[in-house]
């Protein structure tokens, strides 16, 4: 912990590009972490045994909403604290020259290298873990995993001045896991740096996450934070049953998935042959997750759960929306 804070005061809070270009081996692919639609996640490794940050490198001039300051909005951002969302701890937002080949010259443009620098997480986003091995991770430690997520989800939706920070990208790539596996959600806030709209067309235009995108934001570009709990649902889903959401361009809310999610873990009988070694306890635990998961892909999004009735539901509480969903189920 004093290390870490050490660093936060030693450290600008704007970095040159050139000390991310140094840090990070000139963004080379062997530093690559992951990535989503908005850059590539590289390792940096700073001088003088300072340990290590997680860089993200924004795609290319990316436009900042007009009407802010990259710097006003970044330094806001790193004033979040919560356990569940990965800390913001430094940025670099630098006007560079760059010669660029053009119909066969080569001229001189403006670029702007903007980078966002993340506390280190050791066992990297949840995308790496989710589908390697369906046993490398015990139910106990995917419970947990759920709980963070909406936990974070819960602090973004409810807990923030100025009202709902809506996140509009949650994908296990964007969900990374600290060495004890706890979950923190990443790329929270991009939506305030590039605005609603380029967000979107960031989003929907990339093929790799088809699956997690709610159908009135895909086709009506309808934006709320019932968007972010069709996500989240996916995202329940995929952690609870060990399944990939597999969806293709003909099915990009992956609806398919949610068919095949209320075929074969519908019944007690089904749960206990996909979970044979958990207690009732661990039983109840997958079952209400189940749940949960179905209601937050529902098509209507004014039939989909709060943030709240979630949280409430994983701690054992009655939620009526879901008591109504399970009875519907049964019978």
């Amino acid at each position: 912990m004093e290390s870490e804070q050490i660093l936060a005061s030693s450290l600008p809070k704007d970095l040159p590009a050139t000390f991310m270009k140094e840090i990070t081996n000139d963004f080379s692919p062997d530093q690559a972490l992951g990535g989503s639609v908005f850059g590539t996640v590289y390792k940096g490794v700073l001088p003088d045994g300072g340990g290590m940050i997680a860089v993200k490198r924004l795609a290319e001039n990316a436009l900042v909403h007009l009407g802010i300051s990259f710097k006003t909005e970044v330094t806001n951002l790193m004033a979040i604290k919560h356990e569940n969302i990965v800390e913001l701890v430094h940025y670099c937002h630098e006007a560079q020259k760059k010669v660029v080949q053009h119909h066969g010259r080569y001229v001189i443009v403006d670029v702007t290298e903007s980078c966002l620098c993340y506390k280190y997480l050791p066992n990297g986003s949840l995308n790496k873990h989710l589908y390697a091995d369906a046993t490398s991770i015990n139910w106990g430690t995917r419970f947990k995993i759920i709980k963070g997520i909406c936990q974070g989800l819960h602090f973004l939706h409810k807990d923030l001045v100025g009202g709902p920070l809506i996140h509009m990208n949650l994908v296990p790539n964007s969900i990374w896991l600290d060495d004890n596996w706890v979950p923190k959600i990443a790329d929270f806030a991009l939506a305030r740096l590039f605005g609603q709209e380029q967000t979107r067309m960031y989003t929907v235009n990339v093929k790799g996450y088809n699956g997690y995108i709610a159908p009135e934001y895909l086709y009506r570009g309808e934006i709320s934070t019932m968007s972010d709990i069709y996500s989240l649902g996916m995202l329940i889903l995929e952690i609870t049953t060990g399944e990939k959401n597999c969806a293709v361009s003909e099915d990009r809310s992956a609806r398919l998935f949610v068919d095949n999610v209320h075929q074969n873990w519908k019944t007690n009988e089904q749960l206990i042959y996909k979970y044979p070694s958990l207690d009732p306890n661990g039983l109840q635990q997958v079952k209400a997750c189940i749940v949960i998961g179905l209601k937050c892909v529902e098509a209507d999004r004014n039939r989909r759960p709060s943030i709240t009735d979630i949280v409430d539901k994983l701690n054992g509480k009655r939620v009526p929306i879901f008591e109504q969903a399970s009875s519907s189920e049964n019978a």
